[in-house]
């Protein structure tokens, strides 16, 4: 693996992507983007006002009712989209390191799973663009009656910080190789990689207008695009409270449709029959992976009171030897956390778990040695004996902490998994297959691993019931989000 430490970020220049053009943002503010590992200023980023979303969405508007890119042959559509998704390969190294000093993420992470994926995404949605299709319908027979998929029109994309290209990549891929055109609003915290990813678009050939990037406020850019009557549909990925608010913004403005991909408080079951070694190792990575900054993390395990004890002391144990440091360091296991405010939130939890009564069994403090005493660094964090019904049991921390609990019998577990108001994601683990089916079938999240954790594939849905969503990003169902169906009746 490269050693990253030996490498030179290069970021882009402060500008916003409109129209196809790299324009400064009204009245030249800027954002201040912190690298988490030192706590220092890495990036001055653009700082997109209302009138900087005027003038994106407008561009967008006009690339949708003005050019060709909605109706011209998919195949031609899917031509560009795939090889902006060879653009972004050829720059992988370099956005890479950019998002591994706003995000702190590891770099080989960021490298894989995040930008080397989102070109995949790009790539995997540019071959699905010829094969969206209608349906002639058996109607009376009089008539021929057949409906039409077309593109919804602009679409505002509002993604988080903490895989900040590939879940950008799950919304444009989609959304272009219908025929939409995108305004792009990345996180805050996280803008340079997405006007990196801006770049690849323009070399890619995609028309002006069709993605337009605007880094800026949730409060001011958020609000503007959320509350414009040219958008057509916000896809989001981030907080129930956001949410919130952009579905208030919908009703008080045009009714724009919302695909939501939010928060969760996943659960893995571990029955006394699962393969233990390898249920440790899902469990640890399930919650310590990018340092607990995924929706989906397994941040609740429910165990069999019969090995309750000794599992938890395995994944204490291992939990550990993580090596908490420099997220550009080869050997490093875990990073930061994103933001000073992130790590203070999670010190909150930390806090008030241990008041409700929980016992923490490692981590729990602020990993200060050395270098990373500059930086928001957490040490991973487990708790046993979570109360039912307490705060840690019930919210999403989106750090490195970890809740176990036990339980008695299979239907408390079930009871327990469903019992929170998220649904985004689970796990089953024992060595009895129809056991594990059955339960699969019982547990009320989006998706259900069975004797693993935290699977993704381009080709396969992923979304959550109750508050952790609408809608699915990946596979061929995403394409819901982004097309509407139009029926057609011809008098024969």
């Amino acid at each position: 693996m490269t050693d990253a430490r030996s490498m030179k970020a290069e970021f882009p220049a402060a500008k916003l992507f409109i129209n196809g053009e790299f324009v400064d943002p009204g009245g030249g503010a800027t954002i201040d983007v912190v690298d988490p590992s030192n706590g220092r200023v890495c990036y001055r980023a653009p700082c997109a006002s209302a009138e900087d979303v005027e003038r994106a969405v407008q561009a967008a508007r006009a690339a949708f009712d003005q050019t060709k890119w909605p109706t011209m042959s998919a195949a031609s559509r899917a031509k560009i989209v795939r090889r902006f998704g060879e653009k972004l390969l050829e720059r992988r190294e370099a956005i890479a390191l950019v998002e591994t000093h706003e995000n702190g993420k590891l770099y080989r992470d960021a490298l894989a799973e995040d930008v080397s994926a989102a070109a995949g995404a790009l790539q995997y949605f540019a071959s699905l663009a010829d094969k969206l299709s209608g349906e002639t319908l058996p109607v009376r027979g009089d008539f021929l009656t057949y409906t039409l998929r077309e593109p919804l029109g602009v679409v505002a994309a509002i993604v988080p910080w903490n895989f900040p290209l590939s879940l950008t990549a799950w919304k444009l891929g989609p959304a272009l190789a219908a025929g939409n055109t995108v305004v792009l609003k990345p996180s805050e915290l996280t803008p340079a990689s997405a006007l990196m990813l801006a770049e690849c678009a323009r070399d890619a050939g995609i028309p002006a207008g069709v993605l337009n990037v605007i880094p800026g406020l949730g409060a001011v850019a958020g609000d503007a695009l959320s509350r414009h009557l040219a958008v057509d549909h916000i896809a989001f990925t981030g907080s129930t409270r956001t949410a919130r608010a952009l579905l208030r913004a919908s009703a008080e403005s045009n009714l724009k449709t919302l695909s939501l991909e939010l928060g969760g408080k996943s659960p893995q079951i571990i029955l006394a029959d699962a393969p233990l070694d390898e249920a440790v190792e899902a469990c640890v990575w399930g919650i310590f992976s990018n340092k607990g900054e995924v929706c989906s993390a397994g941040s609740r395990l429910l165990i069999d009171r019969s090995i309750y004890h000794s599992f938890v002391e395995r994944v204490a144990e291992r939990a550990s030897r993580i090596k908490v440091g420099d997220p550009r360091d080869p050997s490093t296991e875990m990073g930061p956390l994103v933001s000073s405010t992130q790590l203070d939130n999670a010190m909150g939890f930390v806090a008030r778990a241990i008041e409700a009564g929980a016992r923490l069994v490692v981590g729990g403090e602020r990993d200060t040695a050395g270098a990373n005493g500059a930086g928001f660094f957490l040490r991973p964090t487990v708790f046993a004996d979570v109360r039912p019904g307490s705060e840690l049991e019930q919210e999403e921390v989106f750090g490195p902490v970890l809740a176990c609990m036990p339980f008695d019998s299979v239907d408390e577990a079930i009871a327990s998994a469903n019992g929170v108001r998220y649904g985004l994601a689970a796990s089953v683990w024992t060595r009895d297959t129809a056991r594990a089916h059955a339960l699969a079938r019982k547990i009320r999240a989006g998706v259900v691993w069975l004797n693993t954790y935290d699977q993704f594939d381009t080709a396969a849905p992923f979304g959550g019931y109750k508050q952790s969503g609408w809608g699915r990003d990946l596979s061929p169902a995403a394409f819901d989000s982004y097309t509407q169906k139009k029926c057609v009746w011809t008098r024969l």
